[in-house]
């Protein structure tokens, strides 16, 4: 059987290197790294057009939304903090209309950080703009241990109790539709959400592909796997 051909959503920045500067379709190298050691084909997927997000959720087994800058906090009805970041209003758009594209095929999801942000957002919840003690300083990674809650899909994956690498200063708050927090870390902080039985949707806070940890990449590479093994007889059509 092919390989399953997981999506990721990528930055969108200005950007340097050799003698040209210029707007830039950009992914940190480990995001395709921690999908390929899992076993997928790794594809990034830039912003584009909300409409088309249907479209490119179709052609693939599995769908990655990265991690990045904070979510417009009018996505989530609220004013934004003196501490939330500029938006980042094309990606916001676009990562919407892809996890709205991923859920309402069944197409594998995992959300990373700023992913399982938006992924709470697009099923009607909020965020807590700011909390302290999720990094190690501006532009160095924190550890914490996550406590998985038993019984969930994410505790399936990671029975034990696991030190995760962390970068984020924003948080679930109220939980979208249907989710439910499936880790904690020790101060209460949601670190894992996931939508309960049917196609896999999970979001993680913690940033797993700058770990060594690819047991939850690799549950939805086997999901994705699983959707391929559907899908391939009309592929060949």
């Amino acid at each position: 059987m092919s390989k399953p051909l997981i999506g990721i959503s990528t930055y969108l920045e200005h950007a340097r290197w050799g003698v040209w500067g210029m707007t830039a379709a950009l992914l940190p190298a480990a995001y395709p790294r921690l999908v390929q050691a899992a076993g997928g084909l790794a594809a990034m997927v830039p912003p584009d057009a909300p409409s088309c997000a249907a479209g490119v959720v179709a052609r693939l087994d599995g769908l990655v939304v990265a991690g990045g800058a904070d979510v417009e906090p009018v996505r989530y009805g609220a004013e934004p903090d003196a501490r939330t970041g500029p938006p980042a209003r094309e990606r916001d758009a676009w990562e919407l209309a892809l996890i709205e594209a991923a859920l309402a095929s069944g197409t594998p999801l995992l959300g990373i950080c700023r992913g399982m942000q938006l992924l709470n957002v697009a099923l009607g919840g909020t965020l807590v703009q700011h909390l302290d003690g999720h990094t190690a300083g501006p532009g160095v990674l924190g550890e914490h241990a996550v406590e998985p809650v038993p019984g969930t899909r994410y505790a399936s994956v990671v029975p034990e109790e696991s030190g995760v690498p962390t970068y984020h200063h924003q948080a679930v708050d109220r939980l979208g539709d249907g989710l439910v927090v499936s880790a904690y870390a020790a101060d209460g902080t949601p670190e894992a959400v996931e939508l309960p039985g049917g196609p896999w949707v999970l979001g993680v806070q913690w940033h797993p592909e700058m770990g060594h940890d690819l047991r939850v990449m690799e549950a939805l590479v086997a999901a994705a796997a699983g959707r391929l093994s559907l899908r391939e007889p009309e592929l060949r059509v």
